[in-house]
């Protein structure tokens, strides 16, 4: 079987690219209103998302092909899909309707308790894969908290800019919380399938980092009791990226997070992370964001508007 060839979508602004979106106001946040603008042919075209996707839909019925499984979807409900997760969006799930998007980058997640966003939102983990319905008052709520984010993003960026889109951002994600919680008060019983014991595995090695040796695909395959190179191969066959890219993707996350919300210096941050030499960290930021981990930081305290690379 041939591996299908994933788009890398690393900006809001290549996702807007990808599927025929408007190009967003701001850099690190979108609202689509899926009435005015429908997705484009590309939407069939797989992609690797390193960005934070909602969706309501209000006129598909059906399935949505999600990795190794599926997403239950009905009309008018909620579906969420995390960096690196594989979803479909299908023509026959395009068809034309009222709905909207929230796409964000994970920056505008970094200033929240330097834990795992899998850990505060559940509903963005890969194991949770039912959409999720709202009452009318949630609905509303949520409406009008989405609104806000919209408003926001489209207001000519200040240094105030990115902590008011946070705050915006958090609004819509604890409304959310709200309303997941109260249809699932148990966690939903996910499959056992790689992906899923892949990212679980990875968010609790990342809350959890401190004076610890800096993990690696070695580690993480021998605790999924499978080979590194089978681990890779089936994260390849349905994200696009292998275990490794994987990896560097959550620690760089990882980083960014804790130099934004805790005063660690980038050496303790380093440090935190696994990393024998701060200099390897220094090397994969730069590749990943084009700034070093203090140019990255001293932007952050002046508050200057992130763009990512």
């Amino acid at each position: 079987m041939n591996t299908p060839v994933f788009t890398t979508l690393s900006t809001v602004a290549d996702f807007t690219r990808h599927y025929g979106f408007p190009p967003p106001a701001h850099p690190l946040v979108t609202v689509v209103d899926l009435a005015q603008h429908p997705p484009a042919g590309a939407a069939a075209a797989p992609a690797w998302r390193a960005l934070y996707v909602i969706l309501l839909k209000r006129h598909f019925d059906g399935q949505l092909p999600y990795g190794q499984q599926v997403y239950d979807y009905q009309p008018g409900e909620l579906a969420f899909f995390a960096p690196g997760q594989p979803v479909s969006f299908c023509p026959a799930a395009d068809q034309a309707g009222a709905g909207w998007l929230v796409v964000f980058h994970p920056d505008l997640l970094a200033r929240a308790p330097a834990t795992s966003p899998l850990g505060r939102y559940p509903f963005f983990s890969y194991r949770v894969r039912q959409a999720l319905l709202l009452s009318a008052p949630d609905e509303q709520r949520l409406r009008h908290a989405v609104l806000g984010l919209r408003q926001e993003s489209e207001l000519p960026a200040d240094a105030f800019s990115q902590q008011l889109l946070s705050t915006q951002l958090d609004v819509v994600l604890q409304v959310v919380n709200r309303a997941y919680h109260q249809q699932f008060p148990t966690e939903p019983v996910g499959g056992p399938d790689l992906l899923t014991r892949f990212e679980a595995l990875l968010a609790k090695y990342l809350d959890h980092a401190a004076d610890q040796p800096l993990l690696t695909v070695q580690h993480l395959a021998e605790a999924l009791h499978v080979a590194p190179t089978y681990l890779g191969e089936v994260l390849r066959r349905h994200t696009g990226q292998n275990a490794q890219q994987h990896l560097h993707a959550a620690l760089l996350e990882k980083a960014r997070q804790l130099l934004l919300s805790t005063p660690l210096s980038v050496r303790e941050v380093a440090f935190r992370l696994g990393f024998e030499n701060p200099s390897y960290l220094g090397r994969l930021f730069r590749q990943k964001t084009g700034l070093t981990p203090t140019e990255f930081k001293q932007m952050a305290t002046s508050q200057a508007i992130l763009v990512p690379a």
